[in-house]
């Protein structure tokens, strides 16, 4: 069942794979299996969309897809939706402070939140403050800044400074993405790592995280 619910997903086939779960979870399959494999299918069409095979509006339908399959899987998880438990992990996200872009934030939370992980959308325009706050609250080990501006460069390095003073940088992994990212930039805030595009904010997830 695995690898054939897998393969529908990157083939985008939708009513195969909702029936291939639906028969799954009647002959008993462990509905928890069912979403990694689900998840493996979209991470796979990712990979797609970053090789310039798929494109935006393929990678939302395979998110559509796993909603659906979402769907049908939580009757049979008990609490009637995942837990925290069943998550991969914990990851904030939010353009800073001076910067209204969102447009590549939101494609990143989306593809986060598809691949498994629990994300926290601090929105746009976001103090240090608030995301030294987020980290406290939720303990995530992973913080995402994203900004377009060229303006958003400093308000990265305040805000990875802000998050050493409140003594938690050792605890959290720092990437940046947005505009004219590179190394130089993410050597000038102090950033962990930078992604291009949201598949590589998976990929750098998975590498500090798992999953």
């Amino acid at each position: 069942m695995s690898k054939e619910l897998v393969n529908l997903m990157v083939d985008l086939k939708e009513q195969e794979a909702l029936d291939l779960t639906t028969k799954s979870l009647e002959q008993g399959v462990d509905p928890v299996d069912i979403l990694a494999y689900a998840r493996k299918g979209v991470g796979l069409v990712g990979e797609k969309f970053a090789n310039g095979v798929y494109f935006i509006p393929d990678l939302v339908f395979a998110g559509e897809i796993l909603k659906g399959i979402n769907k049908l899987v939580e009757p049979y998880l008990g609490s009637g939706k995942e837990d925290d438990r069943k998550r991969l992990g914990k990851v904030i996200i939010g353009t800073v402070d001076g910067d209204i872009h969102d447009i590549g934030k939101d494609m990143v939370v989306f593809t986060l939140d598809m691949n498994g992980y629990e994300v926290f959308d601090l929105g746009i325009n976001v103090p240090k403050e608030k995301f030294v706050e987020a980290i406290k609250e939720t303990g995530s080990k992973v913080v995402g800044l994203s900004g377009f501006l060229t303006l958003a460069f400093d308000a990265m390095k305040e805000t990875i400074g802000a998050i050493q003073e409140a003594e938690l940088r050792d605890s959290v992994k720092i990437m940046i993405g947005g505009g004219q990212i590179d190394e130089q930039i993410m050597t000038y805030t102090g950033a962990d790592a930078y992604g291009l595009d949201a598949m590589e904010a998976v990929q750098l997830t998975k590498g500090w995280i798992g999953g």
